[in-house]
């Protein structure tokens, strides 16, 4: 395994504000909807209206790739068609989403750091605005970055979502964080000129997002409650 060059707390210490991606750092979008359903629901769309499904496409159970693949079909109202379909399946599904141990949950919102926790991110700002409601944490999150609409070539590894975050905080990118589980969260990152921090919330997560050239990595509970005790010590005494 490549070794992430960094601690969590040489990253943190080098940097202010904190891009979380939604989908696994912050909840598990699928926890009880079962995300290959979603995607069979989307392909059925496609071949509705005519679309022949490639093999790898025909059996992709990740929804946001079968988004993804409407960008190569040069259909806007289709693409379009496609993305209302799936905002509508992750607004429901935020209903049951499972959260995880997130580090804004260990902070109470006046005492965070200022400008740690905005959010970028690859699924809808609807559906992310409704999970951050519903568990009363949207005090957390000072700027949220859905993905853009209609465009799948600006969905990360494209570092449009992060630009676009970095730019509401009228941010330096040198000075930024993302917090990501996926390669495509650390390669955004990168393409941006923001630092990174992989959540490897599963087994072999790890090697692949420090291959990917994650610079330090929060494994698991354990690692997500290290990150937390690191942001806590950061709060000055009222």
């Amino acid at each position: 395994m490549t070794t992430p060059p960094r601690t969590l707390a040489q990253v943190l210490a080098a940097t202010g504000p904190i891009l979380l991606d939604f989908d696994g750092p912050v909840c598990t979008v699928f926890a009880t909807t079962p995300a290959a359903t979603v995607a069979a629901q989307l392909r059925q769309v496609l071949t509705d209206h005519g679309a022949t499904l490639p093999a790898d496409v025909a059996e992709q159970t990740d929804p946001l790739k079968v988004l993804r693949y409407t960008a190569t079909l040069d259909n806007p109202q289709l693409t379009a068609r496609i993305d209302d379909q799936l905002r509508h399946a992750e607004q429901q599904a935020t209903t049951s989403a499972t959260p995880p141990p997130t580090p804004a949950r260990s902070s109470s919102p006046p005492t965070t750091p200022a400008g740690r926790w905005p959010s970028s991110a690859t699924n809808s700002e609807p559906a992310i605005r409704a999970y951050l409601a519903a568990h009363c944490i949207a005090g957390y999150i000072d700027h949220i970055t859905g993905r853009a609409y209609a465009e799948p070539a600006l969905m990360k590894p494209h570092p449009w979502p992060v630009l676009t975050a970095i730019t509401a905080l009228a941010a330096q990118p040198a000075a930024c964080v993302l917090l990501g589980d996926s390669p495509r969260d650390i390669q955004a990152a990168h393409a941006a000129g923001v630092h990174t921090i992989g959540y490897a919330n599963k087994p072999g997560k790890a090697q692949r997002l420090a291959h990917a050239g994650a610079e330090a990595l929060a494994e698991g509970t354990e690692g997500m409650g290290h990150l937390a005790r690191l942001l806590h010590a950061e709060t000055p005494p009222a």
